[in-house]
């Protein structure tokens, strides 16, 4: 087996985002590995979101009724209930190719700030979006000599049509973006002044840290150098509005007021802007350290309040007379109902000349309870250590503007083995750390137990069931995050199943806070009559012994009312119970918590006795009929399938591990025996030679290649499992299997650079015979690189992901928003979405490599030359 060549115009694109760069500066401190674009960049190719015209025909006609349901159904849950549908199929999400990389902590919510500077993406009411530019929010260079200002510059590339008495048109052929999150710089090199801006953007996203990593803070450290024969004054100036730009800032009632925090010989300044709404009040907080340094003392100043509208000259000529800002001691009145506030706040440095100075601020916002639709109120994490009363944005500022250093230090710590590792491509190092934004974007809740919460589902111990306060819950909190920013459902369980590997590397008690609240719901029983819109049919909203769905829409009630997905009957899902399986052992092998295991092995009996029910022929092997599993749920399958078929023998597999862990020797017997009988099954009836069949109908379409059809043997090997008496799949077909999928699969399809197809005929054409086999999902790619990695196949692991990298980061312009779909042209689907975490079970299979951090360039090619499956 020798695959082809890869094609060396796969890494162009990389290059291509800096083309336009025209200055030759590197900037300060700015690292090499990362995603780089130039802020005069324009995207070529643009994609259009799916929507119903792109369903064939023959699709189209089989679910007209789905459709029509689904219209009724959307009328009036946005005409007659005013609320917004958990998926929009009539607003999908058009493409903007502005994101960078999102600013603040984990659960408290997020703003993002585009690669071209703009604050365009708010997430403040937890889940709920909303993609709006404020154009007033800017930074604004100023630079004076001998007392005079010599420059003066809003560092934005719009001329937008308000604020026409500040300078805009900033030349982005001069400046680049740099993002290895939590971190991004942007490096402006002002035309003609010899001098050189970067500003660097730290959030507090930490792995193992369940304190800062909370904060709902970011910081801009703005280094600048001065290469001139003479010094400079120097004075940056940040400009917020009261709000998001939604409209609600023109509500009433929200007002500015000035603060200063001195606490540990340490003084921070600024504004704090009070957003008095009735439901979800916050308050924004732009701030500055002053700071006695070497080569001068920083002078903050600020600008209460000013209007953002007209041309707001007043405020750029106060700048430009000195530098700095008047500063009014007292509070603006509340704003009246259609206008709207803003405020500024500058801090000015002497910067000597062919020498460096820095200049710091933190933008926070405390919004300590949050209210879902439902109106229930919920106390957000880092109110545990800044308190309930809405007070805390000036302590917020201070801490990270007097810890930030040591936050990167912890970052640094982090990630430089990956970097430093010569091994690995710098694409994926830019893929590894840039797609965990969606741990903070993914409109991401971290919430404290109430003291009251059971959790249990009303299920005790002594009964098979959970404490009602786990001691991870009550000392970890709460965590969800959505499936994604269009598919608004939380913790989307058979999403989070490919996600799941982000979190549980980087915060395992996150990662086992989610199962127990997964765990609970299984014993709960909501007899409520819904509407399932796939086949017309009523059925409860959540049944006793299944794994939900999902835990509940952010504009309902979550965690009160699970499965807010109702396109189909849930208790029909046979991957989700086995998804609960694989990822309890899993998380138990990475994290040895004892305690863990021994709560969730009652209910991972209970789910799996419901699975055994559809082992109808009594071969130890489940059978599907329908959309019978949830991950791919508009694809067809009849009788047992490969997806299906061989995460249900990786279930039975763990059941044998865990009982075995657990001196359960009855169990492990009972499940022993499935396993002998399943394994038989499954190859019997799945195997063609070369892969395993999609499905055992023998239907026509049931030989179609699977992407994913290795998923089981994926899980077993990041859990240390798959071989001798935890095998339930023959090494020698997993490794020809996975050498199918990517000959047809990934090489086959668009000339070998955009991933792997979720399903590819055995002549080498996509199938077309659903909406979702012929996409690629760039989660699902992920996970099959990792499969390939675990078994030796390491560059065929990593050409995989890099083509969805290429496709999404550098051609379709999709960085920070990574969709769940796209097809070869013109189609994406799903914006902003949790499975491409996937990614992390990367690096997983990479850390496993025996001797790994003594791997070589030579090492990464080996199993490719040799052809050989390790």
């Amino acid at each position: 087996f020798r695959p082809k060549v890869i094609c060396e115009s796969v890494a162009c694109p990389a290059h291509t985002l800096m083309s336009r760069y025209v200055s030759t500066e590197t900037g300060f401190g700015v690292p090499k590995d990362g995603w780089r674009i130039c802020l005069a960049h324009e995207f070529k190719e643009k994609r259009k979101p799916f929507q119903a015209r792109d369903v064939s025909l023959s699709n189209m006609i089989e679910h007209v009724s789905l459709g029509v349901r689904y219209l009724r159904w959307w009328y009036r849950k946005t005409q007659v209930e005013k609320k917004a549908p958990f998926i929009d199929m009539f607003r999908a999400l058009p493409l903007r190719q502005i994101y960078g990389a999102p600013l603040g902590g984990i659960g408290g919510g997020s703003i993002t700030r585009g690669w071209r500077g703009d604050f365009c993406r708010w997430q403040l009411n937890p889940g709920m979006y909303h993609y709006k530019t404020v154009i007033a929010n800017q930074f604004t260079v100023c630079l004076r000599r001998g007392g005079q200002t010599v420059y003066q510059q809003v560092l934005s590339m719009d001329r937008p049509p308000t604020l026409q008495g500040w300078n805009w048109g900033y030349c982005g052929e001069y400046a680049f973006y740099h993002a290895l999150y939590p971190r991004a710089w942007t490096v402006y090199h002002l035309p003609g002044q010899n001098v050189t801006l970067t500003c660097r953007q730290v959030s507090p996203v930490i792995p193992h840290d369940y304190k800062d990593s909370s904060l709902p803070v970011a910081v801009f450290v703005w280094d600048i150098e001065n290469k001139n024969d003479y010094a400079l004054d120097v004075s940056i100036m940040f400009t917020m509005v009261n709000g998001s730009g939604h409209k609600d800032d023109k509500s009433g009632g929200h007002w500015n007021e000035p603060f200063h925090l001195e606490k540990d010989g340490e003084s921070v300044s600024g504004v704090l802007l009070h957003h008095q709404t009735p439901v979800n009040p916050y308050t924004l907080c732009i701030a500055a350290r002053e700071k006695v340094i070497q080569t001068g003392f920083t002078v903050t100043r600020h600008q209460m309040a000013f209007s953002p509208k007209g041309t707001c000259s007043a405020l750029w000529s106060d700048l430009m007379t000195d530098g700095r800002l008047d500063s009014p001691k007292d509070s603006s009145p509340p704003t009246q109902k259609g206008e709207e506030v803003a405020a500024a706040l500058a801090v000015s440095c002497s910067v000597p000349a062919n020498n460096h100075n820095s200049v710091e601020f933190s933008l926070a916002w405390d919004m300590p309870k949050i209210t879902f639709g439902s109106r229930e109120r919920i106390y957000v994490r880092y109110t545990r250590y800044y308190g309930t009363k809405g007070d805390a944005a000036p302590s917020l500022s201070h801490y990270a503007l007097t810890h930030y250093s040591k936050w990167e230090e912890s970052i640094d710590e982090w990630q430089r083995p990956i970097l430093q590792d010569g091994s690995l491509p710098a694409w994926y190092k830019s893929a590894l750390f840039n797609e965990l934004y969606f741990v903070v974007d993914g409109g991401t809740v971290w919430v404290e137990l109430p003291e009251d919460a059971d959790i249990s589902g009303g299920l005790r111990p002594e009964d098979g069931g959970l404490p009602a306060q786990p001691d991870v819950v009550k000392e970890y909190g709460r965590f969800a995050y959505l499936e994604g920013q269009e598919y608004r459902m939380y913790n989307t369980y058979d999403v989070h199943f490919y996600a799941s590997f982000a979190l549980i590397m980087l915060w395992p008690k996150l990662a086992l806070s989610v199962q127990y609240d997964i765990a609970g719901s299984v014993v709960q029983h909501d007899p409520t009559e819904r509407l399932n819109l796939m086949n017309g049919r009523y059925s409860p909203v959540k049944t006793r012994g299944v794994v939900p769905h999902d835990i509940g829409d952010p504009d309902d009630e979550p965690w009160v009312r699970a499965n807010a997905y109702m396109i189909h009957d849930t208790a029909d899902w046979k991957d989700l119970n086995l998804k609960f399986v694989l990822q309890v052992y899993r998380d138990y092998y990475l994290t040895q918590d004892e305690q863990y295991l021994k709560d969730m092995w009652p209910i991972c009996q209970t789910v799996m006795e419901v699975e055994l029910k559809f082992d109808k022929d009594g071969d130890g092997l489940i059978e599907n009929s329908g959309y019978a599993d949830q991950t791919y749920d508009g694809w067809k399958v009849t009788g047992p399938s490969a997806y299906c078929g061989g995460l249900w023998l990786a279930s039975v597999c763990m059941m044998c591990k865990m009982a075995r862990v657990l001196k359960c020797e009855s169990v492990y017997q009972r499940y022993r025996d499935i396993l002998e009988r399943g394994r038989a099954a499954f190859d019997k009836l799945l195997w063609n030679g070369k892969y395993y069949n999609y499905d055992s109908s023998g239907q026509s379409l049931s030989n179609s290649v699977m992407s994913d059809q290795c998923a089981g043997q994926w899980f077993l090997r990041a859990s240390g499992l798959g071989e001798d008496d935890y095998q339930a799949f023959p090494k020698e077909k997993i490794c020809s299997a996975l050498k199918s999928v990517f000959d047809l699969n990934v090489m086959s399809f668009a000339g070998g650079q955009m991933g792997a197809v979720n399903g590819m005929r055995p002549e080498g054409v996509p199938d077309h015979s659903s909406v979702q086999s012929d996409e690629v999902w760039v989660g699902v790619v992920y996970g099959l690189a990792a499969t390939m990695i675990h078994e030796g196949m390491i560059e065929e692991g990593m050409h995989t992901a890099e083509g969805c990298y290429r496709a999404v980061w550098e051609r379709m312009g999709m960085a920070f928003q990574t969709p769940e779909a796209y097809c070869e042209k013109g189609i994406y689907r799903s914006l902003a979405y949790m499975r491409p975490l996937s990614i992390w079970a990367i690096q997983l299979a990479l850390n496993n490599r025996p001797n790994h951090n003594k791997t070589t360039d030579k090492d990464m090619g080996q199993g490719i030359r040799t052809g050989l499956c390790k």
